[in-house]
């Protein structure tokens, strides 16, 4: 077991001043590195492939918040509705509709973030901002036919690199975006108010720049081995 509990206690301790949650990331790690963490105290967990967070969950304590924070195929979503508090990377209407889809199946209303893509590398996914518009849009008209999900927020993954720089500028240009949205589609809203950006590497970064959720693994867990 690779777990470090004193980062942990750090991490926790630099989320404080700011309110913000820690989601630690367990994608590839035994349900009992989790259940360590758990017993220091942690709920919320996040994972990115549905058969693994479906495995975990059936085995960890009933009152873990799961968070889905991986890219998410339209196809997958019903294994996890039953159970799945937030999905943050909603990156499109259709996955939108499904989601709600699921969760009114089970009688149960899920979070979801919007995926927005600020990072250099076209790899990563997200809305660009005139697909945000068409979806906010979309969805706004037709809110009676969302009644089984909730925008809470959003979420981004910034370029991976060592420029400090440029990784503030995009959680910076995120945050302010965050806020002409929810000032145009949420001002009535209590919900909309989860910012998801910052992990192992940049999270004290993203804390600066407004970040509600931290998605941080290695720091926790230890580094990965995908080739087990």
């Amino acid at each position: 077991m690779a777990i470090n509990i004193n980062a942990y206690q750090e991490v926790l301790s630099r989320l404080k001043p700011y309110n913000a949650q820690l989601v630690a990331v367990s994608k590839t790690k035994p349900a009992e590195d989790i259940a360590a963490f758990y017993a220091a105290g942690q709920r919320i967990f996040g994972e990115n492939y549905v058969q693994e967070l479906v495995d975990k969950q059936a085995v960890l304590p009933a009152d873990i918040e799961w968070h889905f924070i991986g890219h998410l195929q339209s196809n997958k979503v019903k294994y996890m509705a039953p159970f799945v508090h937030t999905i943050h990377a909603v990156d499109s209407l259709k996955l939108l509709q499904e989601i709600n889809k699921q969760a009114a199946k089970h009688q149960r209303v899920i979070n979801c973030l919007l995926q927005v893509h600020i990072a250099a590398e076209e790899t990563k996914f997200g809305l660009d901002g005139q697909e945000l518009q068409q979806l906010l849009s979309s969805w706004n008209s037709h809110q009676a036919d969302f009644a089984n999900i909730r925008i809470a927020g959003m979420m981004g993954m910034a370029t991976n690199t060592t420029n400090e720089t440029q990784v503030r500028q995009e959680f910076h240009q995120l945050h302010q975006l965050f806020g002409s949205v929810k000032t145009t589609f949420f001002n009535t809203q209590d919900y909309f108010r989860e910012l998801s950006i910052g992990m192992s590497a940049d999270y004290t970064i993203a804390l600066e720049e407004g970040s509600t959720l931290v998605r941080i693994g290695s720091l926790l867990f230890g580094e990965r081995n995908y080739n087990q």
